[in-house]
C-alpha cells in the first residue's frame, strides 16, 4: 500500500493522540491508580481496534485495486478488439506483426501476420509520420502513420467523405451564355428564316439546360444567365461543353454561323464576387474569339471549345477611339517605354517601331526595350544599326528599369502576359500599362492596365498598330524603314498573306506601301542563311506522325536551335500532305525547351499549348519549358494529345 494512504492511519496526528493519552493515564495514576489501570485497558483495547481496522482497510483496498486493474485491462482489451479504429504494427521489413480485429474486418482476410503492408494495402508506403486518406473498395479510411513506432491507425471516414462530396456537388455555380454573331447571323436570310434559325438555337440551348439541370434565364436578346450545381458542371466538363458543337453544327451552313461563348465561375466566395467572376470568365472567352467556354475553377481558368476561327468584329470606329485614347496617354506621360515578348519576332519589333512613331508624333521621349537580337530579327536590327533615328531608341532592360518614374507609360506589344515579356519587373514597377496584342487572351493578364487593345481577329500586332497610326494625325510622315518593319511584321505572321489575312490586313499593307514600305526589302530582311536551313532539315528528318494527321519532330538532345528555326520547321511540316497539325520540339540557345505548334484550322493548337503552359492562336501557338529535356517535353505533349484525341477533345 502506498505510504500516502497508510499515513492516513498512523500519521503524526495519531502518534500525537496516543502519546497524549499515555501522558493523561500517567497523570491519572498519581491520583488514583485504579482509574489509571482502567484507562490503560481502554487505551490498549482502542489500539487493538485501530490495528484491526487498518488491516481490514489494507485487505479491502488491495482487493479493490486488483479488481480495478483487472477491469482496466479488460476494458483495454475490449477497446482494442471492438473500437472502430484499426491498429497495425509492422516490423523493420514492412511485414505485419500485430493488428486488431478492425484491420481484419477492413481487408476480409483471415491471416495478415507476416504479410507485407504494401500487399494488403496497395499504395500505402512507409514514410514519415503524416495523415492521409486511403480508398479500399467502396470505403474511405483516414490513415495516421507513426514512422518511429512502425504503427498505423485507420479510421473509417466513408460517411464523412460522402457528406463532403455531396456538399461539393451541391455547391452552386453561376454562369453567363452569350450568342456570338447574333445580329449578323440573319444577314442574307428572310424574316421567317431568321426567326426560325434563332428559335432553333434557343430551343437547343433550352434542351441542353434541362438535360443538365441548369436554371436558364434570358435577360437580353443574345444573353442568358445560368445557375446550376457543381455536379452539373462536372458533367459539362466531362462532355467538354458539347452545346458549343451542337449550335455550331446547327448553323454551319449559314454565311455567318452562330456560336456560343460561356463564362462560368465555380469559386467559393460571396454571390456578388461569384457573379463578377462569371462575367470576367465570359469576357475572357469573348476576348479569345468566342466559340468557347471559360470556367474559373478556384484560382485557375480552364477553356473548352475554340475550334473555329473568330469572325472579325472590330471596326474602324473602335480603332479611332483607341488611337485617340493612346495619343492622350502618351501626351500625359514624360517618357514612354515600349516592350514586346521575350525572344521577339518581326511582328513584335515592327509593332514597337510603329508605336515609337506615334510617341514621336506626340513629341514625347520614347524607347524600345530589347535585351538582345536573335536570328528572327537579325536582318532588321542590322538595318536599324545604320539608321540614326532608330538606332538610339533601343535600350536594354536594366536601363529601362532605371528610367521608370511615376509618370512613365509602358506599352506592351504582341503579348499580354507579364511573364512572357522581355522584363517582367518593368511591368510590376510601372503604374500605367497599355496592352496592344492580337493573341487570344489567356489566364494570365496585366493587372489593371490603363488601356487594352486586344483583337484576336487581327492577323498581327503590326496590323493593329498600323491602323492606330492612321488616326494619330492628319498628315503622317514615316521613315521607309519604319513602314517596312511594320509590313515585315504582317508578312511574317500571315505567312506572306496566306493565313489569317483579312480585308483589313490588305488595307493596312496598302497604307504602309503608300508611305514607303519596300516589299523587296521585306524579302531581304526575311532571308535565311544556309546554316539555319540545314538545321531545320535536321529537325524535319526526325518526324513521326501520330493519329494519322499530326506531325511531331524533335531536335537532337544536345543540339541547340534558335526560336526561328523551330518555328520554321513547324511551318515546313504543315505543308506536308496529310498533315493537319505540326509540333516541333527543340532546345533553345537560352537553355529552355520550346515547342512550336501549327495547324490548318481543323485542330486547335492553342488549347494544346495552353495545357502545357503556353498559348497563341487556333492555328499558331507555342510553349516553353525550364529544366526539362526535349524528350521529356515530347512526352508531355503526347500526354496532352492523348487526352484530346482519345478522350474526346478537339478531334471532330
Amino acid at each position: 500500500m502506498p505510504n500516502f494512504i497508510t499515513k492516513r492511519w498512523h500519521g503524526y496526528h495519531m502518534v500525537f493522540a496516543m502519546c497524549f493519552s499515555l501522558v493523561l493515564i500517567a497523570l491519572l495514576a498519581t491520583y488514583n491508580w485504579a482509574y489509571a489501570l482502567f484507562g490503560l485497558a481502554v487505551f490498549l483495547g482502542l489500539g487493538y481496534v485501530l490495528y484491526q481496522a487498518e488491516r481490514a482497510f489494507r485487505e479491502d483496498f488491495t482487493e479493490y485495486v486488483l479488481t480495478l486493474s483487472k477491469r482496466v485491462k479488460g476494458a483495454n482489451q475490449t477497446a482494442l478488439e471492438r473500437m472502430p479504429v484499426g491498429i497495425l504494427l509492422y516490423d523493420r521489413k514492412g511485414q505485419v506483426e500485430w493488428h486488431n480485429p478492425f484491420v481484419r474486418e477492413m481487408t476480409d482476410r483471415d491471416s495478415l501476420i507476416g504479410c507485407p503492408v504494401g500487399e494488403i494495402f496497395p499504395g500505402l508506403e512507409e514514410s514519415e509520420s503524416r495523415s492521409g486518406k486511403m480508398e479500399l473498395g467502396e470505403r474511405t479510411f483516414e490513415v495516421l502513420h507513426h514512422h518511429e513506432e512502425r504503427l498505423y491507425f485507420f479510421r473509417d471516414i466513408s460517411r464523412l467523405e460522402k457528406l463532403e462530396r455531396r456538399y461539393d456537388q451541391e455547391q452552386q455555380v453561376i454562369g453567363y451564355l452569350h450568342m456570338d454573331n447574333f445580329d449578323e447571323a440573319g444577314s442574307g436570310l428572310g424574316d421567317q428564316e431568321r426567326t426560325q434559325l434563332l428559335t432553333n438555337v434557343r430551343a437547343a440551348i433550352t434542351r441542353w439546360a434541362q438535360e443538365h439541370d441548369i436554371s436558364l434565364r434570358q435577360f437580353d436578346s443574345d444573353k442568358f444567365f445560368l445557375v446550376f450545381k457543381r455536379e452539373s458542371l462536372d458533367q459539362l466538363i466531362r462532355n467538354r461543353f458539347d452545346i458549343l458543337d451542337v449550335v455550331r453544327d446547327m448553323t454551319r451552313q449559314n454565311k455567318i454561323p452562330i456560336t456560343l461563348s460561356i463564362g462560368v465561375a465555380a469559386v467559393r466566395t460571396s454571390m456578388v464576387e461569384q457573379t463578377q467572376a462569371a462575367q470576367a470568365a465570359l469576357d475572357i472567352a469573348l476576348a479569345r474569339g468566342g466559340d468557347q467556354a471559360a470556367v474559373q475553377d478556384g484560382d485557375r481558368v480552364v477553356f473548352f471549345g475554340g475550334k473555329t476561327n473568330a469572325v472579325e468584329k472590330r471596326t474602324r470606329v473602335r480603332a479611332r477611339v483607341i488611337s485617340h485614347a493612346l495619343a492622350n496617354l502618351i501626351k500625359d506621360s514624360d517618357r514612354v517605354l515600349i516592350m514586346g515578348h521575350d525572344q521577339p519576332d518581326m511582328d513584335a519589333v515592327g509593332a514597337a517601331i510603329g508605336v515609337l512613331r506615334a510617341v514621336r508624333m506626340a513629341e514625347r521621349e520614347g524607347y524600345i526595350v530589347l535585351k538582345e537580337s536573335n536570328p528572327s530579327i537579325s536582318g532588321l536590327m542590322e538595318a536599324i544599326a545604320g539608321n540614326e533615328t532608330l538606332e538610339d531608341a533601343f535600350i536594354p532592360p536594366d536601363r529601362a528599369l532605371q528610367m521608370v518614374t511615376e509618370n512613365t507609360l509602358l506599352i506592351l506589344v504582341d503579348t499580354h502576359k507579364p511573364s512572357m515579356s522581355i522584363e517582367p519587373r518593368l511591368v510590376e514597377r510601372t503604374d500605367r500599362v497599355v496592352v496592344i496584342d492580337h493573341h487570344r487572351r489567356g489566364e494570365e493578364f496585366v493587372k489593371d492596365p490603363v488601356l487594352v487593345y486586344l483583337e484576336p481577329y487581327a492577323s498581327s500586332t503590326s496590323e493593329l498598330v498600323t491602323e492606330l497610326l492612321q488616326y494619330q494625325g492628319d498628315r503622317i510622315t514615316m521613315d521607309n524603314l519604319e513602314t517596312t518593319a511594320l509590313l515585315a511584321g504582317i508578312v511574317v505572321d500571315t505567312k506572306s498573306f496566306a493565313f489569317r489575312a483579312g480585308s483589313r490586313t490588305f488595307e493596312a499593307a496598302s497604307f504602309l506601301r503608300r508611305h514607303g514600305a519596300d516589299p523587296a526589302m521585306v524579302q531581304s530582311l526575311l532571308k535565311e542563311d544556309l546554316h539555319r536551313f540545314v538545321k531545320r532539315a535536321e529537325i524535319v528528318k526526325n518526324t513521326e506522325v501520330v493519329y494519322d494527321k499530326i506531325a511531331i519532330a524533335v531536335g537532337e538532345e544536345e543540339e541547340k536551335y534558335d526560336q526561328l528555326v523551330i518555328a520554321q520547321a513547324a511551318d515546313t511540316l504543315l505543308n506536308m500532305k496529310g498533315v493537319s497539325a505540326s509540333f516541333v520540339v527543340g532546345l533553345r540557345d537560352d537553355g529552355k525547351v520550346a515547342i512550336s505548334a501549327r495547324s490548318q484550322g481543323e485542330i486547335n493548337v492553342q488549347l494544346i499549348m495552353e495545357a502545357l503552359g503556353g498559348g497563341g492562336h487556333l492555328t499558331n501557338a507555342a510553349a516553353q519549358f525550364d529544366g526539362v529535356t526535349p524528350a521529356k517535353a515530347r512526352e508531355r505533349l503526347l500526354e496532352v494529345l492523348k487526352e484530346n484525341f482519345e478522350e474526346g477533345g478537339d478531334e471532330d
